[in-house]
């Protein structure tokens, strides 16, 4: 019988196993598969690992975080991806493309289809009506493999829209909007559906920018409905034939409802250190700014570029203010040119970046110490943007521009100017130029290898009791960027986990590595607070950790991606039951779970670990698949999958 939300029955049409009941395991059936240059990697490296001859789905690696080529390191990487595209059968977007998740919007996206992705804003691909799940690399790589992609049933946040948005606001203050009610784990264990009146005021790119940053609530995902404007959209770019209708209108959300009414929203901004910190523009008008910041996967259309365009015309930004313009893809950047807006960004001062994710993970464009920079991108976690004492502010491009022109943070409705309207092109320039298809027969494609890639590492069982010393305790929201950060100085060894180790939780303890490497790498613990590993769905924050000896880690919560790439690579997540053992547990005691192999072999949800500094018991649960079980007796999931392609 088929469910009532557009997200039930999409699940439903894809489903292979489990029951669709909030909370339970289910398996649903993956049509595409989306990886990049930051995580891709380690995707192509484990398809090796499993020896796969050629994946069974739909799948595109696009290059645009690591575009950089300060030395060797990065355009050997972009050399190992392409080959390992033509070896397993997938397509390959090259570095200057663009970022991938408007690409895949413009050219592979289709309405009711499903995507995995190993970047946590895949998400935005439910802007055209896809399911759209972001995961870590391992669960990508499955399902390259024709596995089904494995989560706990999501309930579903319905939020009605209505009314129609006003002068100078745009979707980001949609999005902001749903921070400020819900914060950053608000969409845990969700998926948000959007529906009503107000859905058809909104463009495909506005939904772009709304299911985005959906990964900043903690949602497993996004849903738009799939309608005219969908299809209009397709039109535009020369796939008519990919729409089909999808509608939500009629059953509405479904459980949680949140409503928002389009009129009555405000120009918006998330202050330093967390998307969830909104309040609005107005309250902290007049401080003044070293930064702007357009583009990135979070604002990526025409009109978040044009808009800023018109803005900006016969002006200039002052002295002291960097007005910097990244193009999301090429077809944005031609269109910005033939159309005339690129001339107008200049003209004022703005500084031109090549198409790419860039200053959004922190490479390059970061801002100077102690000033403060506003950005269009999705995430303002403290370091992120390279700057390690930063000062990121999060907003759209009306506020980010209006703030440009006085350097000083701005309510662009002040500025007394008319707001631009702006009209998408009947026909823009479709530009797929630097896309290669896959060749039909891969397998005796040799993998281009250079001295910086490395191997997978080997990772050792579960053993029989596990015991070692709290090495490192955080609080709460400790994002991947904290766990393995980003940047110039640590992405580029993104295929080679013996050096990027040395990186693991440098922003909040430089000294964490260096333990793990005293003690032999030998088995130790994390402790952390609510919402452990929000942000970034990169599995080297687990990969990373675990070649230093990490084989647990206790928190009050987990984010769902990170929690599931601990499992992959076996290190076994733990919840505290009691909130006040967090609190007793302190960095250097050293903890011991006995027995606790032969416990999870036994179906044992709760564990018992003994604090052999203090004599004290904690009790531990877990909610591990049996799957996830498995790869934490093994050390990793990676023996699985090389068994299942043998």
């Amino acid at each position: 019988m088929a469910r009532g939300t557009l997200a039930q029955r999409l699940i439903e049409e894809h489903l292979v196993e489990g029951s669709m009941e909030p909370g339970e395991p289910i398996a649903i059936e993956v049509d595409q598969t989306l990886t990049q240059d930051a995580t891709g990697t380690l995707v192509m490296l484990e398809l090796e690992a499993m020896g796969l001859d050629r994946v069974r789905t739909r799948s595109v690696q696009y290059v645009d975080h690591n575009l950089i080529q300060a030395d060797f390191r990065n355009p050997d990487d972009h050399l190992f991806l392409e080959s390992a595209c033509r070896r397993f059968g997938i397509w390959f977007s090259r570095p200057g493309n663009g970022v991938s998740h408007p690409l895949h919007m413009e050219l592979f996206g289709v309405p009711g289809e499903t995507m995995v992705g190993s970047d946590s804003h895949t998400c935005a691909a439910g802007a055209l009506g896809m399911l759209a799940v972001g995961v870590g690399g391992l669960e990508v790589a499955l399902a390259m493999a024709g596995h089904p992609l494995r989560v706990r049933m999501p309930r579903v946040h319905g939020v009605y829209l209505e009314g129609r948005l006003p002068p100078f606001v745009s979707a980001k203050d949609v999005i902001l909007e749903m921070l400020r009610r819900h914060d950053v784990d608000g969409g845990v264990g969700a998926i948000l559906e959007y529906h009503g009146p107000g859905v058809r005021e909104l463009s495909v790119w506005d939904r772009h920018v709304i299911a985005n940053m959906g990964a900043e609530l903690g949602a497993t995902t996004t849903v738009f409905p799939s309608d005219e404007r969908t299809r209009a959209f397709l039109r535009r770019e020369r796939r008519g034939g990919s729409w089909r209708p999808l509608s939500s209108e009629e059953n509405g959300g479904g459980g949680r409802e949140t409503h928002i009414d389009l009129s009555g929203l405000e120009p918006l901004i998330a202050t330093p250190g967390s998307p969830g910190n909104v309040v609005r523009v107005e309250e902290v008008a007049d401080r003044p700014i070293y930064q702007a910041y357009l583009g990135s996967s979070a604002n990526p259309g025409l009109r978040d570029y044009a808009v800023p365009a018109m803005m900006v015309a016969d002006r200039k930004v002052p002295t002291g203010v960097s007005l910097d313009v990244n193009p999301s893809t090429r077809q944005v950047l031609e269109s910005l040119t033939t159309m005339g807006y690129l001339a107008l960004l200049l003209r004022a001062g703005a500084r031109l970046h090549q198409a790419g994710c860039n200053g959004c993970i922190g490479m390059g464009q970061a801002p100077a110490t102690g000033r403060n920079s506003l950005r269009t991108v999705p995430r303002n976690f403290p370091g992120r943007s390279g700057t390690s004492e930063d000062s990121v502010y999060l907003c759209s491009p009306e506020t980010a521009t209006a703030s440009a022109l006085r350097g000083k943070i701005t309510d662009p409705r002040s500025l007394g100017m008319e707001a631009p309207r702006f009209e998408e092109p009947a026909e823009p320039p479709i530009d797929d130029e630097l896309l290669q298809a896959p060749p039909e027969v891969g397998r005796d494609v040799a993998l281009v290898r250079g001295p910086n890639i490395g191997r997978l590492p080997d990772l050792d069982p579960l053993p029989d009791t596990l015991e070692g010393p709290v090495l490192l305790k955080v609080g709460d929201h400790i994002s991947t960027d904290e766990i393995l950060p980003a940047g110039t100085s640590v992405l580029p060894f993104r295929s080679n986990i013996e050096a990027i180790s040395a990186f693991a939780f440098e922003p909040v303890d430089e000294g964490y590595a260096t333990r793990a490497r005293e003690r032999d790498r030998a088995p130790h613990v994390v402790v952390g607070g609510r919402n452990y590993g929000q942000g970034s769905s990169r599995e080297h924050a687990a990969l990373a950790p675990r070649y230093l000896g990490l084989r647990a880690v206790l928190a009050l919560d987990f984010s769902r991606i990170h929690a599931s790439n601990l499992s992959n690579f076996g290190i076994l997540p733990l919840t505290f039951v009691n909130a006040d053992d967090y609190e007793r547990v302190e960095q250097g005691h050293v903890l011991a779970l006995p027995d606790v192999r032969e416990a999870l072999e036994g179906g044992a949800t709760r564990i018992t670990a003994e604090n052999r500094t203090t004599g004290d018991d904690i009790e531990l649960e877990h909610n591990l698949s049996v799957r996830e079980i498995e790869a934490v007796l093994e050390g990793s999931i990676l023996p699985h999958m090389a068994e299942h392609e043998a």
